[in-house]
């Protein structure tokens, strides 16, 4: 046949739009396979994770103190849309129902954070909040009662405001004596059913945002990283990722020796690990990537399994870098029964040493090294709601790898991995209703981690974040990650397809393609409205 100018015109544009339409899901195509819940251990744990800030809200009731997200996010222009988490999902009402959410996926394990000031409303100057130790102790045994185990994280972000009025929260070590005793309170309390335990949550990130870009709070910072009223980019992260590492040690030692016996505990810390490819085929990018792995990753890791920080820290830092004593290394030193992921993207980085930097990324603190999510203006994966969360299957299985050989093959947890869709103009609820795109993130980073354990990683558990849409710090309620879909005028809570995805994964029933998924979902959709009418 031979074609006219006009039909090859409409056939170029017609190969054109599906090239981009492939290269919007390349990330997901280059690893995804029918990927199932038999291709991972048996006792391998699958959960959702939450946070107690992000969706307890009530927040000022039952005796709960004031925490520094409340200061923080009442400060007008800190947060997208100057939203709070005041009510957020309103779990602290409605635990009830979200749990016999998570029960209705089909998971074995569920991860949520405990509220410091929920618990010790003034930290160690106060009493301690008998409802918060009930409200928690609910939630675990409700938990329990139906096959679930409880994953908790003892700090995730929020601490009593008190701790910051009084000495400068994590800038001081008095918060040491603080976490410790919270920490204690925990495992007396509910250390008798709860199995896994971890410390706090991304100390890497929440020095970052909180002392180097300022946008978490206390919000300090000092140029070129942002513009705040108090703060030194340079050293407040240091003092902060200082503090938080002994007393992540400490309360392991207070663990292993009164507590862990009780009920064959593990305890652990969670690293926020983004995997990093060199810009360039250039020696010095490739020693870029190095450095950003241990400046984001190794920072926190390599203290906790060797006693002291990263060589790749201290050659460029120096002094400026602070010094454990022998006694703290010692603390310090195999302080980890497992390590936790966070992991959603994999971005480039370039060397700073020998080409020009902005943005601070010139600066020791940064080890010398920008990183960035394009090439020659091609993005390397596809686009998230998220700038710098790009969809890089292949970085699963990159991170747990370097994990594994850093540190002689840890137990791993994936403790959080999910997909916020990009923002659209005109954004309908069926839309977000009907992620297909969070479902091809899932399946291809299970890919991923599956060959990773094929190849030998000892990685127990994967946690989807998160359970239902939330307040996602900074962002606001504008970046939803969940598997169940949250009316903010309502609270009512409505399983996404990727909900019905992850049922079916965990039950071994297959849908073979996203129109049957669809199918189910709408079919199950409209029981419900049936039943509620």
């Amino acid at each position: 046949m031979t074609l006219t100018t006009t039909q090859f015109f409409f056939l170029f544009i017609l190969v054109l739009l599906c090239s981009s339409a492939q290269f919007s899901a390349h990330s997901t195509n280059e690893d995804e396979e029918d990927i199932k819940k038999t291709h991972f251990p048996d006792d391998f744990l699958f959960g959702t994770s939450t946070s107690s800030y992000q969706v307890e809200g009530a927040y000022l009731e039952d005796g709960k103190g004031v925490n520094n997200w409340d200061v923080f996010t009442h400060v007008q222009g800190n947060i997208i849309n100057n939203d709070n988490g005041d009510v957020s999902d309103d779990h602290y009402h409605r635990y009830l129902e979200d749990i016999k959410i998570v029960q209705s996926l089909g998971v074995n394990a569920y991860r949520f954070s405990i509220s410091w000031a929920r618990i010790l409303p003034r930290g160690r100057f106060g009493e301690i909040n008998p409802r918060g130790i009930m409200f928690y102790n609910e939630i675990i045994d409700n938990l329990l009662l139906r096959g679930i185990q409880p994953f908790v994280t003892i700090h995730h972000h929020d601490i009593p405001q008190e701790l910051e009025d009084r000495y400068g929260g994590w800038l001081s070590p008095l918060i040491q004596k603080d976490f410790v005793y919270f920490a204690k309170i925990c495992f007396k309390n509910f250390g008798d059913r709860v199995k896994y335990w971890t410390t706090i949550n991304e100390p890497g990130l929440f020095a970052d945002m909180a002392y180097i870009r300022g946008k978490y709070p206390p919000g300090h910072c000092s140029e070129p990283f942002g513009n705040c009223s108090s703060g030194n980019s340079n050293i407040e992260p240091l003092i902060a990722m200082h503090n938080m590492l002994l007393s992540h040690a400490m309360a392991v030692d207070i663990y292993r020796k009164h507590f862990q016996m009780n009920v064959v505990g593990f305890i652990g810390i969670i690293a926020n690990a983004f995997m990093y490819e060199p810009l360039t085929d250039e020696e010095s990018d490739q020693h870029a990537v190095n450095r950003a792995l241990a400046f984001n990753l190794a920072w926190m890791l390599d203290p906790l399994v060797f006693g002291d920080y990263p060589p790749e820290m201290r050659h460029i830092l120096g002094s400026g870098l602070p010094r454990f004593s022998p006694e703290e290394r010692k603390l310090l030193e195999g302080s980890l029964d497992f390590i936790g992921i966070n992991h959603y993207s994999t971005l480039y980085a370039k060397d700073c040493t020998h080409s020009a930097c902005t943005n601070g990324e010139d600066r020791p603190i940064r080890g010398f090294v920008s990183t960035t999510g394009y090439r020659d203006g091609v993005a390397i994966g596809g686009l998230t709601g998220l700038p710098r969360f790009f969809v890089v299957p292949r970085g699963m299985e990159k991170i747990i790898d370097y994990v594994k050989k850093r540190y002689n093959n840890k137990p791993m947890f994936v403790t959080e991995n999910g997909f916020t869709p990009p923002a659209q103009q005109s954004e309908q609820v069926q839309d977000l209703l009907e992620d297909i795109n969070r479902i091809k993130f899932h399946k291809a980073y299970l890919s991923s981690l599956a060959r990773a354990i094929r190849n030998g990683a000892d990685v127990r558990g994967y946690f989807i974040w998160t359970l239902m849409d939330n307040f996602e710090w900074i962002n606001g309620y504008n970046t939803r990650f969940g598997l169940y879909y949250v009316d903010r005028q309502t609270l009512k809570r409505t399983p996404k397809l990727s909900a019905t995805w992850f049922t079916s994964f965990l039950t071994n029933n297959s849908h073979s393609n996203k129109e049957e998924f669809r199918d189910s979902f709408r079919n199950n959709d409209m029981l419900a409205k049936k039943a509620e009418m």
